[in-house]
Order: C-alpha cells, then structure tokens, then sequence
C-alpha cells in the first residue's frame, strides 16, 4: 500500500496547470550512508500526475491506495540536495505501480513529461 502525504500545482510543458500528489510507500527499507558508512531507514515516495481539482486533492491526504513504489532507470539527470546543496547525477525515478483488476486504460503523454 502507498499513502498520499502532499500534493501541489504543476504546469505541464504546454503552459496547462494541473495537480500532482505525492505517493509514500508504508514499506521501510535499510540503506547505508555513502558518507558515514552508518544504516539508516527510509520510505520510498514519487509523484504522480492527477485530473484532481485542488479540493479532491485536500480530500486524498493520507488516503492509501493498494500498489508498490518502484526504482525505475531513466535517463541521467543532475538533481540538487536541499540539505547540503550538493549535485549529483541520477538515473532511476521511482514510480507508482498500482494493483489493479481488469483492463488498464492508455490515455496520451503524461502531463508532466
């Protein structure tokens, strides 16, 4: 199960405002600190575009919704640590993989792609 613990309002390539919520896995994980060598806890969260008017938005925090967050390789990009201001360069996105029953339904491009 993931829960959604934020949202906010995005604008999409083309100038289109929409709203995106922030997803957070309730399975811990174990990493080591590449700078201290020391384990530490964590949960995995990702974004995900929505339809949602901003009140639907309100309404969905801490709702959970069933499916995993998953670690996805994607193109490089440079990213910046809010805490320490340093660079680096990644290349996976996590991602929300919903369990579902039935058909999916494939609609266009994402709005934030």
């Amino acid at each position: 199960m993931v829960n959604v613990i934020a949202f906010q309002k995005r604008k999409s390539l083309e100038g289109r405002e929409y709203f995106a919520i922030q997803l957070q896995s309730d399975e811990i994980e174990f990493n080591v600190s590449e700078t201290t060598g020391r384990h530490y806890a964590t949960l995995k969260r990702c974004w995900m575009s929505t339809t949602f008017d901003e009140a639907t938005c309100k309404m969905m925090i801490g709702k959970q919704m069933p499916g995993t967050i998953i670690k996805q390789e994607c193109e490089p990009y440079s990213y910046v640590n809010e805490d320490t201001g340093e660079e680096v360069m990644i290349n996976f996105r996590n991602t929300f993989v919903p369990i579902e029953s039935g058909e999916r339904k494939i609609v266009g491009e994402a709005l934030d792609a």
